[in-house]
């Protein structure tokens, strides 16, 4: 039977590292344990800010000093470049490491290498989480590119040369791709992202709709709080309205009350700065729009139903850019 990502992530670490490196050791749980899921400070290796807890990582390494683990690096790894993850899928598990450098650690994002490459976009997200968290968040795809800094944990000067060897690898891997695809504008690459750039919020588009968190079987809940997390990150420093334009006002309270507890839906609404908005939310908006994005809402964005949402969302984009509509 084939291994599964994390299995093969997991065995790849062990086999990379063992059990410990000097005095930094190892803490990792076998695939079929839910104990990854227990915060840090209980011996798991979930991190958690201001009571938000993140997603859970696959290994973590710390050092025992004065009786208590003190943490250092925590690492999400998938193989998922193996696994027809091209696009933005990959997103989607960008918060589990983030915990930990929101924390003032080493937050690590490991895709191992495969047929797909990283989407670049993810580097330039890392860079600016480690310019504005307390931490440093690394994404790579060679686990060797952690030695020299799991070698020089007692060594801060030599540390920060190679942490920031792997950051200044990673801009530069982002600005290659920003300059080339979008010629250094911001602007275009908002709206190859479906967001408006206004002076203090960015409005991020997204056609989401109530199943997609309630249902098991769907994963855009996770790529929802991937790309709530492109966008935050991107702009840092303005409001996000996340606005979801297939969702009305009365499902967004149906799944506060419902899902306060689902970990796609509490990231959404708990993160700083981002707010989650419905087509109840745009003043102006004529009815005739309202009533043709709720034809849709329980409809996947396709055939038909795309036709119509691109039509809504124009119409849409454009009453927010001249001021006729207002997100309230």
């Amino acid at each position: 039977m084939a291994l599964s990502s994390d299995e093969i992530i997991k065995r790849e670490i062990m086999e990379t590292f063992g059990a410990s490196i000097g005095d930094l050791r190892l803490r990792i749980f076998p695939e079929s344990s839910n104990d990854d899921q227990v915060l840090f400070t209980e011996g798991g290796l979930t991190f958690s800010k201001d009571g938000v807890d993140y997603g859970s990582c696959d290994a973590g390494w710390f050092i025992r000093k004065n009786g208590e683990n003190i943490p250092f690096i925590g690492l999400e790894g998938t193989d998922a470049l193996n696994r027809k993850s091209s696009g933005n899928a990959q997103y989607q598990r960008f918060h589990h490491a983030l915990g930990a450098v929101k924390n003032g650690l080493i937050g690590v994002y490991y895709l191992k290498k495969g047929i797909d490459k990283i989407q670049d976009d993810l580097f330039g997200m890392a860079v600016s989480a480690s310019k504005h968290e307390a931490g440093t968040y690394l994404i790579i795809d060679d686990l060797e590119d952690l030695r020299p800094i799991l070698e020089n944990y007692h060594n801060p000067t030599e540390l920060d040369k190679q942490l920031q060897i792997i950051l200044k690898r990673m801009e530069t891997k982002f600005l290659s791709k920003f300059n080339a695809q979008y010629g250094g504008s911001w602007k275009k690459f908002a709206k190859k992202r479906s967001a408006i750039i206004q002076k203090n919020r960015i409005v991020k588009y997204a056609g989401r709709m109530k199943r997609n968190f309630t249902d098991g079987s769907q994963r855009a809940g996770h790529i929802a709080v991937g790309e709530m997390y492109l966008t935050k990150y991107f702009f840092y420093g303005r409001k996000v309205n996340y606005l979801m334009l297939k969702m009305t006002r009365e499902e967004v309270i149906y799944l506060d009350e419902h899902k306060a507890n689902d970990k796609e839906w509490y990231l959404l609404r708990h993160e700083p700065d981002v707010e989650i908005k419905t087509m109840d939310d745009i003043f102006g908006l004529d009815n005739s729009i309202k009533d043709k994005l709720l034809s849709i809402k329980d409809e996947p964005i396709k055939g038909e139903a795309f036709q119509i949402y691109k039509k809504c969302v124009d119409n849409i984009d454009k009453g927010l850019k001249n001021g006729s509509l207002i997100i309230m």
